[in-house]
């Protein structure tokens, strides 16, 4: 590995301090936060103006907000993002963590596709393809994901006069109790689906969020009840909220929800 450039490092440390706080900082503002020599940062301030990564706030001399060469660099990295293939290997990362099925999902409608999908290698596990649709109320993705749309959105695809669709005994049919649901599932961040999908299956899943904190995505871990517990859940709760934290940060996410 190559040597760090203090000049280049200095001056990313720069640019980062405009992610906090309202944005906009001068230059002895970034002296105080930095520790840097005040002409070191009036140099590098300099060229970072002039090369438009900052622009002076108007009306406030000597104050700085970031420039558009940020922007664009960062729009053209959004370009290059890929969901399902991020999707894979944090869902990759994640299933080598709890040697579990990892599943990352997309909402079409009132189903859930999967688009990501890493095997458990235990003998017993979870059988599945990326590219399956299942009805979205009967899954931990689907649940997590109908949670997370606004009230007008869900009540026009989830009518309270329309049943829903069984895919097991267990499976939740009346719009009432899933709406029930999907209050808890928002309360808790997470979503938990007890043989609703597959009677011999049970699931965990949390939000994926893009840049703008749009839920695009849920990432579930799916076991079978053989090796399920109240303290397997909590601790595969844990490890897909990080998980789907993880896949959110390469999205652009930045904080919490």
């Amino acid at each position: 590995m190559g040597r760090l450039v203090p000049a280049v490092t200095r001056a990313l440390d720069i640019l980062e301090l405009f992610l906090d706080g309202d944005g906009t900082l001068s230059a002895p503002d970034i002296v105080r936060k930095l520790q840097l020599p005040r002409t070191t940062v009036h140099e590098l301030v300099t060229t970072l103006a002039a090369r438009s990564y900052l622009v002076q706030v108007p009306g406030e001399p000597g104050r700085y907000r970031l420039g558009v060469r940020p922007y664009q660099l960062g729009s053209r990295y959004a370009e290059q993002l890929d969901l399902a293939a991020e999707g894979q290997q944090v869902a990759r990362s994640v299933a080598e963590t709890c040697d579990e099925t990892v599943h990352v999902a997309i909402l079409e409608g009132t189903d859930v596709i999967y688009i990501a999908k890493v095997d458990s290698t235990h003998a017993v596990r979870m059988v599945s393809a990326a590219g399956r649709r299942l009805p979205a109320h009967c899954t931990s993705v689907g649940k997590m994901l109908l949670a997370s749309l606004p009230e007008p959105e869900l009540a026009a695809r989830i009518p309270d006069d329309a049943p829903l669709a069984a895919m097991t005994e267990n499976s939740v049919t009346d719009p009432a109790v899933l709406r029930e649901a999907l209050h808890a599932i928002r309360e808790r961040g997470v979503a938990v689906e007890s043989r609703e999908s597959n009677p011999d299956v049970s699931c965990v899943a949390a939000p994926v969020r893009d840049r703008t904190n749009r839920v695009v995505a849920a990432l579930s871990i799916s076991v079978p009840m053989i090796r399920w517990t109240d303290a397997r859940e909590q601790e595969l709760a844990q490890l897909a909220a990080k998980g789907a934290a993880d896949l959110s940060e390469r999205l652009g996410h930045r904080g919490t929800p």
